[in-house]
């Protein structure tokens, strides 16, 4: 019994799916549309793998930038204290 009382409804799987959907670029909700959910789901799984790539990217340039400042520079002070806040 208590199996049945943790089954999810169809109605709030379309939910989620809708929420889910809201939460994507709108240039990924066109690619989307009205979409199943096994088409979101692997929209919004790329989505998260860009963000990734992104986020690795701007890492790599901020490795960069912060080795050809000075330690000791007020540029340097500045984006340490941007990274700690």
């Amino acid at each position: 019994m208590s199996s049945r009382r943790n089954r999810i409804t169809e109605d709030e799987i379309n939910e989620l799916v809708y929420k889910l959907q809201s939460l994507l670029p709108e240039s990924r909700r066109r690619s989307a549309g009205r979409a199943s959910a096994s088409k979101l789901l692997r929209e919004t799984c790329n989505y998260i793998k860009s963000l990734h790539r992104e986020v690795d990217d701007l890492s790599d340039r901020l490795a960069g930038l912060m080795a050809t400042m000075d330690d000791d520079s007020a540029e340097a002070q500045i984006v340490r204290s941007l990274l700690d806040s």
